[in-house]
């Protein structure tokens, strides 16, 4: 579930909270499918000793940079979380990754449903090259959305969840920004007008933006899908204008909203502000 704002903000509190400059003691894995690449053995043997150099982002995976010229991209897919833990306290069934560090403190990766996956490697190309821009990136340009757009055909929601197409998207705020820009998320994307692309391309910084000045949407009331490193959750889900939001008024028009399926994803929409044109027979 955590998409680019969530991550930002774990990448974020990460540093904030002094990782940076930490050498990792030890490296113990319960889950051994959660690591990725390479090979556990190896995995393990190299991450061990590393220090962080600094940390990132890029789309939905949260990036350590680390010495020896080496990166650790962490998806957290659907129930992934990283908690900073006493050492001394009894490991959960559902921590599957335990990093001690130098400074004595203790990282744990809990993930309930075990989807989450954790790739060490000395090319990041071998991930990056898969993904698409950078939708808060300076060269995420009205005129370079355009161009992929027109290139594209299909279903609009399908294209913008579509990470080789533009990273870090995910349900919830593809929802949101359809519903800023007024567009219906079973548009065929190659037949949106000039306007509509320039509407989208502005909703999709703005919902973006927002998602991270509010650390995040954290789903859920007793065990969240999301939560920062320490343990705070985010406040966004209460500023949604249509995810999760189904039979309640739309802010815009006050229809309520409704949910529906598109591409057979859970989709949020108003269908006042979100029209789906007639197509001629």
């Amino acid at each position: 579930m955590p998409e680019l704002p969530e991550v930002e903000t774990i990448a974020r509190d990460l540093v904030e909270q002094g990782l940076v400059g930490l050498k990792i003691r030890q490296v113990r894995v319960f889950w051994p499918r959660t690591v990725a690449f390479p090979e556990l053995k190896r995995f393990k043997a190299q991450l061990t000793g590393q220090s962080i150099m600094n940390v990132g982002r890029r789309a939905k995976y949260l990036i350590w940079f680390l010495d020896k010229d080496l990166s650790l991209w962490i998806h957290l897919r659907m129930t992934g979380k990283l908690l900073w833990s006493d050492p001394q306290s009894e490991r959960t069934n559902h921590e599957h990754i335990l990093l001690d560090f130098d400074d004595g403190r203790q990282l744990r990766y809990m993930d309930t449903r075990k989807f989450g996956r954790w790739s060490l490697l000395d090319n990041p190309e071998k991930i990056a090259a898969k993904l698409g821009p950078e939708p808060l990136s300076v060269d995420f340009t009205v005129d370079l959305f355009r161009d992929r757009i027109k290139a594209h055909k299909g279903m609009l929601k399908a294209l913008l969840l579509n990470q080789s197409f533009l990273a870090g998207l995910g349900n919830i705020y593809v929802d949101e920004a359809l519903w800023l820009a007024q567009l219906h998320p079973s548009l065929n994307a190659h037949a949106l007008m000039d306007t509509d692309i320039n509407r989208l391309h502005a909703a999709i910084v703005h919902v973006l933006e927002q998602g991270i000045a509010h650390f995040g949407s954290s789903l859920g009331d007793k065990n969240p899908n999301y939560f920062s490193v320490a343990g705070r959750r985010g406040t966004h889900q209460s500023h949604l204008k249509v995810f999760r939001r189904t039979g309640l008024p739309c802010p815009r028009c006050e229809q309520l909203i409704e949910r529906i399926f598109v591409s057979q994803r859970s989709t949020h929409i108003c269908r006042v502000c979100q029209v789906l044109p007639k197509v001629d027979s």
